[in-house]
């Protein structure tokens, strides 16, 4: 038998090619969609309060629910594609996202469309892990990089396209449209999900997925979170218990994870200390830019008078600065080392969100918006490749994936929580004290990552 015998023949590589091409854009279409729903719907709010006649407390649960289940599950949904199968986790991920996103269009009390938004969230979080897991079973070795390249630009680019085509849907059809694009997003998906990805799953999976440590990490956050919104509204002994109530169960959340073979979170990682420093500059940044991206929107379509799709082109210029300055920013910090990034980077954005706190009627675009804009875009550019890249590299290969999913959640976490304090803001002050607070966390985050961060963590 000769070597060649043991080759595919190459109308076979060219079809398994097609394949894992399928595959890439199986996974661009769906990851992207879950991400753009978590930001999109700041740009309809005011439209579903005006429809719903909601208030501040349910705009706040309309983001925070979709938050809070997708950073508990999302800890647990790369276990369950590894043990199940990570085509069929990803399809069901898929299959509940479309019928929630119809529940949310149809719906008419802000209390179905706050619980179809945590059903979003759920299955949103059986979507995400899973992607780049199916991108690394499709491709070749050789060829994953290239692959894994074109998935994060091309997500780059929906969320560039993203917050301008929700302001056009908003502006020119209805809130209801943003949760309705989904359905052909996701068939579309599910049709080259079908063609390309092929099932794949650990051979030696733990099948002991710690669900228990899951649900208390929802109820905590969904507690301390609610709560939280509802001291905003009429602080009330009710609503001081619940935030008591997630508090209380945090405890119980460690000791679980401590004693469970396979926990959501391996608090041992949290003992190296760029990971730690890293996740505390995450929750400290991302909490201040999820803040300020919430009050921002509304702010602009409330107001500062600028219509739905004015509304979404504004904040163009991050996308943007991201996809020209992002991969350069990681370069040099393979170079010099991440701290002097994730240091100036969030204090930059700091900056940028202080020029915003004077928007309000009578704005102009020019003077009053993008030059605040335009800084925060240049600090965060800086800051979210050294970022990644140095929780990825302060974790072993083996536990690269587990450390990336705590990052995430935490990401999520902290946009859940600072936009829950949002409430606490009395009305007249709503977006002045949110834009100072969220200042305040981004430069933090900055002070963060100068005493925390090594300099040489990109370097292991």
């Amino acid at each position: 038998m000769t070597d060649e015998s043991n080759e595919k023949p190459q109308s076979e590589q060219v079809a398994d090619m097609r394949h894992a091409n399928f595959a890439l854009i199986a996974t661009i279409l769906a990851s992207g969609m879950v991400i753009l729903d978590g930001t999109v719907v700041n740009l309809a709010l005011p439209s579903i309060a005006d429809d719903l006649h909601a208030g501040l407390a349910a705009k706040q649960w309309i983001v925070v629910g979709f938050l809070v289940s997708l950073s508990s599950v999302i800890l647990i949904g790369g276990s369950l594609g590894d043990l199940f199968g990570r085509k069929r986790i990803y399809n069901i991920g898929l299959a509940g996202f479309a019928l929630s996103s119809i529940v949310c269009a149809a719906s008419n009390t802000v209390a179905l469309l706050v619980t179809a938004r945590f059903v979003q969230g759920v299955f949103g979080a059986l979507v995400v892990p899973g992607s780049l897991a199916i991108i690394n079973n499709a491709f070749p070795k050789e060829k994953r990089a290239k692959a894994i390249g074109t998935w994060t630009a091309a997500s780059a680019g929906i969320l560039i396209a993203g917050p301008f085509l929700g302001g056009l849907l908003v502006e020119y059809s209805s809130w209801r449209t943003i949760f309705l694009i989904n359905i052909p997003i996701i068939a579309t998906s599910l049709v080259f999900s079908t063609i390309g990805i092929e099932e794949s799953k650990l051979e030696r999976c733990d099948p002991r997925i710690d669900y228990i440590g899951s649900l208390l990490a929802i109820f905590s956050l969904g507690f301390i979170s609610g709560g939280l919104i509802m001291v905003g509204q009429n602080k009330s002994l009710s609503s001081f218990a619940l935030v008591a109530v997630g508090v209380a169960l945090i405890p119980f959340f460690f000791i679980w994870e401590k004693k469970h073979p396979q926990p959501v979170v391996e608090f041992s990682l949290f003992k190296i200390r760029d990971f730690s420093a890293s996740n505390l500059m995450t929750f400290l940044f991302y909490g201040g830019l999820s803040g300020m991206l919430f009050i921002l929107a509304q702010q602009l379509i409330g107001p500062a008078g600028f219509k739905p799709d004015a509304a979404g082109a504004a904040i163009i210029p991050v996308p943007i600065a991201m996809v020209f300055l992002a991969s350069y920013a990681g370069k040099l910090s393979q170079r010099y080392g991440p701290r002097l990034f994730m240091t100036f980077g969030p204090i930059i954005c700091a900056v940028g969100t202080m020029l915003l706190i004077n928007v309000g009627k009578g704005t102009s675009y020019l003077t009053g918006v993008f030059p605040g804009i335009a800084i925060f875009a240049l600090g965060l550019s800086m800051t979210v490749a050294p970022l990644t890249a140095t929780v990825m590299a302060s974790a072993d290969d083996d536990r690269a994936g587990l450390a990336s999913g705590i990052n995430n959640a935490i990401t999520r976490v902290a946009g859940s929580l600072v936009i829950a304090v949002v409430g606490l803001f009395s009305l007249s002050s709503v977006y002045k004290g949110t834009i100072v607070l969220c200042v305040i966390l981004m430069a933090s985050g900055g002070i963060v990552s100068y005493l925390g961060i090594s300099k040489r963590a990109l370097s292991r």
